[in-house]
């Protein structure tokens, strides 16, 4: 059973506030050191958020360290991510988009896609100008 602790609160609101970004547990901690929360509960929470499937968990390439992104909401559940390798944001791929390559690759190949699982990495708009 989960209880909605003061810490889990306060993690999931820092969560909520920054969907469209990732964090290793080591950031999320520091973001709230100031609420009185240790490590050891950022940690548990992160493990009980991902096992209910609140938040997932994100590798980066060239990196040994996990990162976790907020993913309880509607909007995250049928959309294709598209992850910037230099800023780090995230976004959603549009609707549009996400329809016609996952009909294209199922069409194609009969495979079927999980769209709340599948990340596409490269540069956004505005690292790609730099």
């Amino acid at each position: 059973m989960t209880y909605n602790t003061e810490q889990r609160t306060a993690l999931l609101s820092f969560l909520t506030e920054n969907p469209d970004k990732t964090f290793s547990a080591k950031q999320i901690a520091e973001a709230l050191a100031g609420k009185n929360i240790s490590k050891s509960s950022v940690y548990r929470n992160i493990a009980e958020l991902e096992s209910e499937q609140k938040i997932k968990r994100v590798t980066k390439a060239g990196c040994h360290e996990s990162f976790y992104q907020f993913c309880d909401n509607s909007a995250c559940k049928n959309h294709i991510h598209l992850s910037c390798t230099k800023c780090g944001k995230i976004f959603h791929m549009e609707s549009e988009q996400t329809e016609r390559l996952v009909s294209d690759v199922e069409a194609a190949d009969g495979f079927e896609i999980n769209r709340a699982e599948t990340t596409l990495y490269g540069l956004c708009r505005d690292c790609g100008k730099n």
